[in-house]
């Protein structure tokens, strides 16, 4: 969703919509987490205490009023203290969310703090991580022992025996850092099951960030004929059910299709995923791009693959989280589990971080039938197909495939198929 929309929005519903999103994806229970908004009168909006949080309606949410007036059908969330303590120490604060996902608990709980060096989309998005100290829920210790971490600077943070908070100029940008967070806890907890993580240098993080494009080459007019808007619709919808499925992130995921000849379509640089809209998609022609747009920062990736690979006509990347385990261990994935993986896969190549920068022929030179698919170290997954629903059927089997390899190591050591069950999969499917 824009900012423009956004602000279109009541903040009464603003909150309903990320607390929806919240709880359908796994990220509070019915009775835990909350979120809150400050509007520009200096009242404070908050979900309410002791109501289903699956079945919020506008009218459940609670006004904190400037003078402490509390108005709505409620008490507000008991935690509203800590929200208000925020607010006072960081005024750039906007919003904040606080829920128990797993994984941000379970570093609660264990009393560590993530390392956001693992893949540069969490550095960026989350920052370092502030940790605060336990104290009682709703207590005003507890709101001091926050807000003094948001003084530091911090915009996420993990509450010891808790779970986490975080804070952004708007719901959106808090609940995508949240998200983002969550995200990169489940990957480092899938990471330590299989190997050991590897981080990345702030060399090499100051490099990822020099090599997003700002100039790319922009078009004159745009034309929109039946056809290219047909792709629109594809490529839309397709984002969208990757972000419902947990294949891609809000603030990570890029589709492109192949339109005609080596022109395209593709997702821009920074929209919410889960609320991509038709407008938000770039057109690429003859190597420029719509006017006043900002296409992928890996468009020129995409360019290469359709220019060397005729038959290619859709390209993916994303950060699912159990094929990123692999990717931060820089561990490679066999595909050999199951016939289906290997006849949508054959194989999936590693390829070190870097190799995704403009002008690294890498990755394009090795895409092929037999390997359609490669992961970015610390970056990504890339995934091709001769159809945007074929590139998605890939990752999703990949994706199955990584978890069910991160699930088993708990049970003993991963038996692949032998060679002679693949020779005759590739007689019976690739002869």
């Amino acid at each position: 969703m824009s900012e423009r929309n956004l602000n279109l929005l009541h903040p009464r519903d603003q909150i309903i919509m990320i607390i929806n999103r919240i709880y359908k994806k796994g990220l509070t229970t019915t009775s835990g987490g909350n979120i809150s908004i400050m509007d520009d009168n200096g009242d404070m909006w908050v979900t309410p205490s002791g109501v289903d949080k699956g079945a919020l309606k506008p009218s459940d949410i609670m006004c904190v009023k400037a003078n402490g007036e509390i108005v709505g059908a409620h008490k507000p969330s008991m935690e509203y203290p800590f929200h208000k303590a925020i607010y006072v120490e960081r005024p750039d604060i906007k919003s904040v969310v606080h829920a128990h996902p797993p994984a941000l608990v379970a570093f609660s709980i264990v009393r560590q703090i993530p390392n956001t060096n693992v893949i540069p989309q969490v550095k960026r998005v989350c920052g370092p991580i502030g940790y605060a100290k336990y104290n009682i829920p709703g207590s005003s210790r507890l709101g001091d022992s926050i807000s003094e971490q948001f003084k530091l600077g911090f915009d996420s943070v993990i509450m010891e025996n808790h779970g986490a908070v975080v804070g952004g100029t708007d719901v959106i940008k808090a609940y995508e850092r949240f998200e983002t967070l969550e995200f990169s806890c489940r990957t480092l907890i899938n990471a330590r099951n299989i190997g050991t993580p590897c981080f990345l240098t702030e060399e090499q993080l100051d490099l990822f960030d020099e090599k997003i494009p700002v100039n790319f080459p922009q078009m004159e007019t745009t034309t929109h004929p039946s056809d290219e808007k047909e792709i629109r619709l594809l490529i839309r919808d397709m984002v969208r059910r990757a972000s419902d499925q947990g294949l891609m992130m809000s603030t990570y995921g890029t589709v492109s299709v192949r339109w005609k000849g080596n022109d395209f379509l593709i997702t821009p640089t920074d929209a919410t995923r889960w609320d991509i809209q038709l407008d938000d998609i770039v057109q690429i022609k003859d190597g420029k791009c719509e006017k006043g747009k900002i296409p992928s920062r890996s468009t020129w990736m995409h360019q290469k693959i359709y220019e060397m690979h005729p038959s290619i006509n859709a390209v993916i990347i994303t950060q699912p989280e159990n094929l990123m385990a692999y990717g931060v261990t820089h561990r490679k994935l066999d595909v050999r589990t199951i016939p289906e993986s290997w006849i949508f896969l054959q194989d999936m190549e590693n390829v070190e971080f870097g190799s995704q920068f403009e002008g690294v022929m890498t990755i394009p030179s090795m895409i092929s039938k037999e390997n359609p698919g490669v992961i970015i170290e610390n970056d990504s997954v890339l995934m091709t197909g001769t159809s945007l629903l074929q590139a998605f059927d890939r990752l999703e089997v990949a994706e199955f495939s990584a978890k069910s390899l991160v699930m088993g190591t708990s049970l003993g050591a991963f038996a692949p198929m032998g060679d002679d069950e693949i020779d005759e999969l590739r007689v019976a499917f690739f002869s």
